[in-house]
């Protein structure tokens, strides 16, 4: 995939950076910097205990439960010989009680093993120790009564969804059920209900074979209508579905799967509202725009994402937001910032951002949460309304 090589964590944690559509990028793999990271990595003791999630935030417990999903009406665009599209999907959910089921696994391990090569950190980053970690959900327990909004999570290019695990919790402990979903054979492994696990097709197909970005995000925007139409459709694949409101759901994602929150967003009105965690966008948005639906961009506070940045679609995307809009820049922050990788970068010795872990999750929590609390649940725009003396790092920018 066209990535921008910034520093040696970027390199390191290779996913779809933001960058203007166009920009030649190499494989970080193979890259200096890369290189550099490896070498740093090599003379760093190996840590042999699980890293520690940050725990949720909001007043519920948390359940959680995985689905497998197949589209059969679609052919898959990496490998039109499958059967059919497939989607891994990890739900999370205000529990109706602490307790009850076994602490849910992080990732699997033929997933991490596969990561952890595919980003250069095989030696520094065991696959048993990231399989061995344990999130703060509960498997499969009883949903808390009530109606609830659906927020649905994309990760970035060749990263998999328990890559957002952090946020999908938090939300899920606010109130929110959470879909977080795999999109097949575009990142390093995805691991089916039988112990196959699926390659990422797709990088071969964007870094060799040409094929634009575009085709990324268009294919997870009909996953997400897939999803959607499982989760709140006539028979839903979820036996607790019935809690979701399908009046109220948002859409966010991080690089890549940022970007495809836009492009969901256009083609199925039912997502309500949509939040891009620094990733370019790959597509224009047509005559119609999003119809006046709102729209977060929130993104590093440096050369590529403030106005006039390397990242040039953010600009172009700025004043064709046609509904309530914010474009947000935390100082200190880098690309990995909005996901679970502040406490992987620290817990396995990866070269690691300015801002501390702990505060890169708290402030993508605290502002993707306000976001859909004044989206999905009519709340006063609060932290949205402006700079915050609480969170000095956060810089609102109007271009």
């Amino acid at each position: 995939m066209k990535r921008l090589i910034r520093a040696a964590a970027a390199a390191v944690l290779a996913g779809t950076l933001a960058l203007p559509a166009g920009t030649a990028m190499a494989s970080p793999a193979t890259t200096p910097a890369a290189g550099a990271a490896a070498a740093v990595l090599a003379d760093a003791a190996v840590p042999t205990k699980p890293f520690a999630l940050p725990a949720p935030t909001g007043r519920h417990p948390v359940g959680s439960t995985v689905l497998p999903l197949v589209d059969r009406s679609r052919t898959d665009p990496w490998v039109p010989t499958a059967d059919g599209r497939r989607l891994m999907v990890t739900l999370h959910y205000p529990a109706a009680r602490p307790g009850g089921g076994p602490r849910a696994p992080y990732a699997g391990r033929e997933e991490a093993r596969r990561m952890a090569e595919g980003i250069g950190a095989a030696a520094a980053m065991p696959a048993d120790v990231v399989a061995a970690t344990r999130t703060h959900s509960r498997s499969d327990v009883r949903p808390a009564p009530g109606r609830r909004p659906l927020v649905l999570l994309s990760p970035g290019f060749s990263v998999s969804r328990w890559t957002l695990t952090h946020l999908a919790e938090d939300l899920a402990s606010r109130g929110y059920v959470v879909a977080s979903v795999d999109h097949a054979y575009e990142s390093y492994g995805i691991t089916l209900p039988g112990g196959e696990t699926l390659g990422c097709v797709a990088c071969v197909a964007l870094d060799e074979q040409g094929v634009p970005a575009g085709v990324v995000t268009s294919t997870r925007a009909a996953d997400m209508r897939f999803v959607l139409d499982r989760l709140t459709g006539p028979r839903p694949a979820w036996r607790h579905a019935r809690i979701i409101d399908a009046r109220r759901i948002g859409m966010a994602g991080h690089s890549i799967g940022g970007a495809s929150a836009a492009t969901a967003m256009v083609a199925d009105r039912r997502i309500d509202a949509g939040v891009n965690m620094d990733g370019a966008f790959w597509e224009e948005l047509p005559a119609e725009r999003l119809r006046g639906r709102p729209f977060l961009m929130l993104g590093t506070h440096d050369k590529v994402h403030l106005p006039g940045g390397e990242d040039t679609s953010w600009d172009r995307m700025w004043p064709r937001l046609d509904g309530w809009k914010r474009w947000l820049t935390v100082a200190g922050s880098a690309h990995s910032t909005y996901s679970d990788f502040p406490m992987i970068e620290r817990h396995f010795g990866l070269p690691a951002p300015e801002i501390a872990p702990e505060r890169a999750v708290s402030l993508t929590r605290t502002y993707v949460a306000a976001f859909f609390d004044r989206h999905l649940r009519g709340a006063p725009d609060g932290l949205l309304a402006g700079p915050s003396p609480a969170h000095p790092e956060v810089h609102f920018q109007n271009p």
